[in-house]
């Protein structure tokens, strides 16, 4: 990797489902791009439920936004305040570093594989 090539992170957001967009709104209001919302089932601590004694596991949305490395820290901030994750039961966001990002043109991280360096394809 090049040392003037822009290093990426993933801040992976877990909220309750339905806080995915308000999360998502957030990021991109810090400077984030854009994210993929995914869905799936968990329980953390301060979600234990039960209905008629068979425990109920929560539905997720977790939100994956790639950001500059620069942008990380005023993105996850955001997205905290925005989805109240330091309130129990509300959250959790990560962020890990990417190694290598191939495909997000927008991000700088595409060139043209076609040997075509004057933009006239024929």
């Amino acid at each position: 990797m090049n040392p003037e090539e822009v290093r990426h992170d993933l801040i992976v957001t877990i909220v309750p489902k339905g806080a995915a967009e308000k999360a998502l709104r957030a990021s991109r209001e810090a400077g984030a791009e854009g994210g993929t919302i995914v869905y799936g089932r968990g329980v953390g601590i301060h979600e234990t439920r039960k209905i008629l004694g068979v425990a109920i596991e929560p539905e997720k949305e977790m939100l994956l936004t790639v950001v500059p490395q620069t942008l990380s820290r005023q993105v996850v901030e955001r997205i905290a305040e925005a989805a109240q994750l330091n309130v129990p039961g509300k959250g959790i966001a990560f962020v890990l570093a990417l190694n290598e990002v191939v495909g997000v043109c927008h991000l700088g991280s595409c060139s043209d594989s076609s040997g075509d360096t004057d933009g006239d394809a024929t």
